[in-house]
């Protein structure tokens, strides 16, 4: 072989370019399919189906709030014959998997992109997501399985399947085969660029940051979901907490520019004032979009968690599962956005966990560094949690036998996205794979609704 041929293939240059070429490629094939998954068609879907649960259960989910927060602390309704977890482990699990980058970066960009107005249509679509998730968990529970190796298996593949008939069984499929894409976008790849990224900022190399944290994913996901439930309920509630007592310790301190910020943000959401592109349609596209990707709900992930609950009740499952959406949008979101607005951070054109950062280190100077604790810790629990929802929707298609190639795989992709270059094509590509699981989901969703309305109403909510 020539030298100099054989000097191109030991440069580290080469190896450097091969990240950013693969992107490239990716990039080159996920824009038209973004365009239709991500894009309106499906954004208006999600925000439909929500309007149709809500309406049809008459408000309920949103005034069963409390209750369900007396569910998620009350044994009363734990079966163990029926379940791998607790319902409290099933939510934390769920809570792993969405608070995450799309609290803290996702939050920073809607703002950076839709300007202040964005989060009040976060807000929107998270409320009525509320009955989206609701839906969802009372669904995967009534209609869930035993697989083959004795775990309770369920989510929009089975209640597709065993809900809608034989006939449907193609659907199904098809979100499984989307779902298991998915998890390797937004809850693999996005959160491994964000950390490996926000670590490099510190004088910490990529590669390194993804080596590390693929060692500490295997270990815990090698285990199966009793570990990865552990680990969730150990970690989200603590780290949550701190996050949300750091925003307060912020907000605090500029207490009175918090009414300006409301006034703010529901000012620039009707009109495009601050948008990047200076839109109405732009603010509004945004908004929903984060929001979404924030607290998933319609996505078809977080039953798949809740199917493995102690319970044999459907809708006291689904009132523990909709706090996620409460939690997460409207609590964990809102703290963000408030800092970012408070702060006066958002003019300064800075985007991502970077706005964030600079908003902590601007209300609070020094307390930046619980953005990207935050940031590792949550992107952390979200690879765990995400990893359960594709190992469940492989097994779907594949049966018990991938379930340990597939582990492989994740831990495999963990180290490549921490290595990646461009932050919007591994945003793009997980939006992509967002929509195109939410589609067969939220058609099952719209059409299984009577069976929703038919489990929930004349319920006696006791304990």
């Amino acid at each position: 072989m020539n030298l100099d041929v054989l000097s191109v293939f030991v440069s580290p240059a080469f190896y450097a370019a091969i990240p950013s070429k693969v992107e490239l490629a990716l990039d080159s094939i996920n824009a038209p399919i973004n365009d239709f998954a991500w894009g309106w068609p499906t954004v208006i879907l999600i925000a439909l189906t929500g309007l149709v649960l809500m309406t049809g259960l008459g408000f309920m989910p949103l005034k069963r709030i409390p209750y369900g927060f007396q569910m998620l602390l009350t044994k009363a309704h734990v079966d163990s014959n029926k379940g791998e977890i607790t319902p409290f482990q099933a939510l934390m699990t769920s809570l792993s998997a969405t608070i995450g980058t799309g609290n803290i970066a996702g939050v920073a960009a809607a703002i950076a992109v839709g300007g202040p107005g964005a989060v009040f249509w976060m807000w929107l679509i998270a409320i009525f997501g509320i009955a989206t998730k609701y839906s969802e968990a009372v669904l995967s529970v009534h209609f869930r399985e035993v697989d083959s190796i004795g775990n309770h298996v369920g989510g929009p593949m089975y209640y597709i399947r065993n809900g809608l008939g034989p006939k449907w069984a193609w659907l199904g499929s098809l979100f499984a085969l989307f779902g298991m894409l998915a998890g390797f976008g937004i809850g693999n790849g996005v959160q491994c660029f964000e950390v490996s990224s926000a670590l490099a900022t510190f004088g910490v190399p990529k590669l390194l940051t993804g080596v590390l944290l693929a060692a500490l994913v295997f270990i815990v996901i090698i285990g199966g979901i009793k570990r990865i439930a552990r680990a969730a309920s150990a970690i989200v509630p603590t780290m949550a907490l701190l996050y949300i007592l750091s925003c307060l310790l912020i907000l605090f301190s500029n207490l009175s520019f918090i009414p300006e910020a409301f006034n703010i943000i529901f000012s620039n959401a009707f009109t495009g004032k601050a948008a990047a592109s200076g839109t109405f349609a732009q603010v509004l596209l945004i908004g929903f979009q984060r929001g979404i990707f924030s607290n998933e709900a319609g996505l078809g992930s977080a039953p798949i968690a809740h199917a493995a609950a102690n319970t044999n009740d459907p809708v006291k499952q689904g009132t523990v599962a909709m706090l996620g959406t409460f939690i997460d949008t409207l609590v964990i979101c809102t703290m963000t956005a408030l800092v970012i607005i408070t702060t006066g951070a958002y003019k300064t054109g800075t985007s991502g966990a970077d706005l964030s950062l600079l908003a902590f280190n601007a209300g609070w100077p020094g307390t930046g560094w619980i953005v990207t604790a935050g940031l590792v810790v949550f992107a952390f629990t979200t690879i765990l949690g995400w990893s359960f929802y594709g190992e469940r929707c492989t097994e779907y298609l594949f049966g018990s036998k991938a379930i340990v190639p597939f582990r492989l795989a994740w831990v495999a992709v963990v180290v490549f996205s921490s290595v990646a270059v461009e932050r919007n094509v591994v945003w793009r590509v997980a939006d992509t794979l967002n929509g195109l699981m939410a589609i067969p989901n939220l058609i099952a969703l719209l059409l299984l609704s009577g069976t929703v309305f038919s489990l929930s109403k004349n319920y006696k909510f006791s304990n």
